[in-house]
């Protein structure tokens, strides 16, 4: 299975924020939505970093001020997927790199964010169908 599958059902939705916008920003919009993590855009809207809940959580124990700019946070150093990722591999590169968001970008366009929480549901789906199989298999051979 493949990134362009879990978007394919999740969806292309990601929220976005501006580098200069304000850590408060951040947190309101995180709040807002229901989620983890903001891609960082410029002007261009071109992916250029991320900001996620741990960002704030350093933010804060290093006394950071809410006003300021979301680009003085961010993880600036950002590994993207794309659609034709294997789900397998990006599941294993989150997990030795220990993130849990991960941007997609085809031709520099952002074209959606899976989480490492949408990779565990694409995989217990397959299980699922894998296990459905077996059994109509044993059923039907009794």
């Amino acid at each position: 299975m493949k990134v362009q599958n879990i978007l394919a059902t999740k969806g292309s939705k990601v929220h976005t924020i501006r580098p200069d916008q304000t850590i408060q920003a951040v947190t309101g919009l995180l709040v807002q939505h229901n989620i983890g993590a903001l891609v960082v855009v410029n002007e261009a809207g071109e992916p250029i970093g991320i900001v996620s809940e741990r960002d704030i959580v350093r933010a804060v124990a290093r006394n950071e001020n809410p006003q300021d700019a979301v680009g003085k946070i961010m993880t600036q150093h950002v590994i993207f997927g794309s659609l034709q990722d294997e789900l397998s591999a990006v599941m294993r590169t989150m997990t030795e790199k220990r993130f849990r968001h991960l941007p997609v970008v085809e031709n520099g366009q952002l074209m959606g964010l899976i989480s490492i929480g949408d990779l565990v549901k694409a995989q217990l789906a397959q299980y699922q169908g894998e296990i459905e199989t077996l059994l109509t298999q044993v059923t039907q051979g009794e």
